[in-house]
């Protein structure tokens, strides 16, 4: 989790409102090879890149990471484990959850490498999930993946099923950080807090709504063809729950001060009540929610804010540039043209700043090219940024235009071509010739920042494991760990592109959902891509 180190949240430092913003344009020079790379070899591979010739290059199996992606949510399930669980080592856990409080809160997911289960980073993985299924749900299918990923979806889903039990009541995290950051245990011995924290019209969380009601009216999209009923029962729970989060207004860490050290709301809850609107009305073709978006755009900045972050705290950039893709229906949405198009000025901001092509406000990136927001689990932001450019660059293609970054012309091809090389890099193309996809590749993290997967398996060893038991026989252990955390993506490297694979390095090595999640869709466009360009796997140099 990002716990005991909140997302700093400046203006300075993430946006600007309405053109005000310090200038952070710090250009950063490319170069082949690190530190521990022999210097002939930084020599051949520089001059081999001139003539464009692969001698540094490594065939990437697209298929085969979407494949693990997938399966490292079913590592992170908390509750009772279906027949058909994959991920064999875990087994059963959180089996009372909600019971002192006389709800069922069974399921769900742990976030990261802890057992608590947070709502709102747990809302935001599934609307990323169910965004990636939207988006590229035929490339999924020829993957052979889209009954995992909408099995992903769905464990989500019933758990806020669950945790939605009045229509002005949500359940927001079960355990606390605190009593479970002292123990190091396996979900399976779990003797930590269970305690479960709810908001209400007493102690509002519109961000919390907000993002759930996201979540489970895009989740209502993906299954509206294969299991209506479902998908209608999503649609009333994300409707109600944006009802309640207008209404009371308020941020859920302020309600619930039991969140603040974990997962604080720093921007504020007005971009996931945009956000919120925005997915109910593609989910409902309700004009209503279309006008919410509109009215509020700009007094909830999502019309004033240039970002260059997308996050599980931080929407605006997801928002905008899905009122950028109802402007490729210009006749159906004319009337909210101006709006509109102030929306799609500022995600061009974002794209932009990625692609290093903003006067200023550029968005950092290391030596090695991988693009850097901050030192605490960065490759959030790369997974995101990657996902939405690449909806971007369709964005483009389908609409025959283009992109223009201060005078400057791009075009779909460079757009996705970038967001292809951030992929590239997670995947193992670059400095540390290590990919930060556990699982994947023969170089990843083997230990990774995880209670269960450092510890021996339950179903191995059912022999009891005590709270403080597990620092003293498995946290300090040098030797890789037991269990392999397939699909993780870990927090990756630092700004010099270095990364040191130790378990207390959590900063590095620990793994979240949303890193993963938005993986998903971007993944099995590339897939696409390359089937369609070339027959033989793509060729990433670095």
């Amino acid at each position: 989790m990002e716990a005991t180190f909140p997302t700093p949240f400046t203006p300075k430092k993430l946006f600007r409102r309405e053109g005000t913003m310090e200038s952070e344009d710090k250009k950063k020079l490319y170069h082949c090879g690190a530190p521990k790379t022999p210097r002939f070899a930084q020599s051949w591979c520089l001059l081999l890149s001139i003539f464009a010739i692969s001698a540094c290059a490594r065939a990437l199996d697209y298929a085969d990471a979407l494949r693990k992606s997938l399966l490292y949510f079913e590592a992170q399930r908390s509750g009772r484990l279906p027949y058909n669980q994959r991920v064999t080592w875990r087994d059963h856990s959180g089996l009372t959850d909600g019971l002192e409080q006389g709800v069922d809160l069974v399921g769900g997911y742990y976030d990261a490498g802890d057992h608590v289960k947070f709502g709102l980073p747990m809302a935001f993985t599934v609307t990323m999930l169910s965004w990636g299924v939207i988006e590229y749900r035929q490339q999924i299918a020829v993957a052979g993946e889209l009954e995992h990923a909408m099995e992903a979806i769905k464990w989500g889903t019933d758990y806020f099923i669950k945790a939605h039990t009045n229509p002005n009541v949500l359940w927001a995290e079960v355990g606390d950080g605190d009593t479970d950051h002292y123990c190091w245990q396996r979900s399976e011995d779990m003797t930590t807090s269970r305690q479960a924290y709810k908001i209400d019209e007493n102690n509002p969380g519109s961000d919390l709504a907000g993002e759930t009601a996201a979540a489970m009216a895009a989740a209502s999209i993906v299954f509206k063809r294969t299991n209506p009923h479902f998908s209608h029962m999503l649609l009333l729970h994300a409707q109600q729950l944006f009802e309640f989060g207008d209404k009371y207004r308020g941020k859920y860490d302020e309600s619930l001060g039991v969140v603040k050290s974990y997962y604080a709301s720093v921007s504020g809850y007005k971009d996931e009540l945009l956000w919120g609107a925005l997915w109910l009305y593609k989910a409902t073709d309700n004009e209503e929610y279309l006008k919410y978006v509109v009215d509020n755009g700009h007094s909830f900045g999502g019309t004033g804010w240039a970002i260059t972050e997308f996050s599980w705290d931080v929407k605006y950039a997801g928002l905008q540039v899905i009122a950028s893709q109802l402007l490729m229906e210009e006749e159906k949405h004319k009337v909210h043209v101006h709006i509109l198009e102030q929306y799609r000025s500022k995600a061009e901001f974002y794209i932009c700043a990625c692609l290093n092509k903003n006067n200023d406000s550029n968005v950092e990136r290391t030596p090695g090219g991988l693009l850097y927001i901050r030192q605490w689990n960065n490759m959030q932001y790369v997974s995101t940024a990657a996902f939405l450019l690449t909806i971007y660059s369709d964005l483009l293609q389908n609409s025959n235009q283009k992109l223009k970054c201060h005078g400057k012309t791009v075009d779909h091809a460079e757009i996705l071509s970038f967001a292809k090389s951030q992929i590239d890099y997670i995947l193992g193309s670059n400095p540390m010739n290590m990919s930060y996809l556990v699982g994947y590749g023969s170089n990843y993290p083997t230990r990774v920042h995880h209670r269960g997967a450092s510890i021996v398996s339950y179903r191995e060893n059912k022999g009891f494991i005590g709270c403080t038991q597990g620092y003293d026989h498995w946290f300090s252990r040098q030797e890789p760990n037991p269990n392999v955390l397939v699909g993780a993506l870990v927090g990756g490297p630092d700004s010099h592109d270095n990364f040191v694979d130790q378990r207390n390095n959590y900063m590095q090595t620990e793994a979240c959902t949303y890193n993963t999640a938005p993986l998903v869709g971007v993944l099995a466009k590339l897939l696409e891509f390359e089937d369609q360009n070339h027959t033989s796997p793509l060729l990433a140099s670095y």
